[in-house]
């Protein structure tokens, strides 16, 4: 795993995009539009907009660390696959170096999950990491992956919780021991600048 390209995947998300005629699909058919069937949820649609986005992200991850690192950060947020995906362009503030990066998720009708994917701009032709997925319950967004650090098997959590129409707020955790322990090692505090 590339500990750098881990974070906030998730941060992910949605904004509608308006797609001009010219982009629809040209054949004719008695297809019926999957939103208009409610075939997915619209757990995202909380974050569809532009957000300032306040980041506490620790020094060393499962090593003890207790330094924490604060910046700042902004994220768009868009939908796409008629609700089935979303995208979102981050900007983050990075001490030693800002970078951009997008967080990429698809939802499965069929297992009624989420999954989803990270790219950072600094080293955009790298390996995707597995996807977390999961989905929401009881106004918590919680996803989950097997994955490595440093040769070692670990699980990375995502978790979404605190949702008001004007502020969210994520963290990434990891766990050494297959789910028994989790170590907390970035959060995200969301405040919406526009839809």
């Amino acid at each position: 795993m590339k500990i750098a390209l881990r974070i906030a995947g998730a941060v992910l998300l949605s904004v509608s995009l308006g797609w001009p005629a010219a982009f629809a699909n040209p054949a004719t058919t008695n297809e019926t539009p999957m939103n208009s069937q409610n075939a997915f949820p619209h757990d995202f649609d909380f974050l569809i907009g532009k957000w300032r986005v306040h980041h506490l992200r620790l020094k060393g991850r499962l090593v003890g660390s207790t330094q924490w690192q604060e910046f700042d950060g902004t994220s768009q947020l868009h939908l796409t696959m008629d609700g089935q995906g979303t995208f979102d362009d981050n900007w983050i503030d990075l001490p030693g170096g800002a970078y951009r990066a997008m967080g990429i998720r698809a939802y499965d009708p069929t297992t009624k999950t989420w999954a989803i994917w990270w790219i950072d701009a600094r080293n955009p032709h790298a390996p995707l990491d597995p996807p977390v997925i999961g989905g929401f319950k009881d106004g918590v967004g919680t996803f989950q992956a097997d994955d490595t650090l440093d040769g070692k098997p670990i699980k990375v959590r995502y978790q979404w919780s605190r949702i008001t129409p004007t502020s969210a707020h994520w963290e990434q955790a990891f766990s050494p021991d297959g789910g028994k322990s989790w170590e907390v090692n970035w959060k995200m505090d969301f405040t919406r600048i526009s839809q």
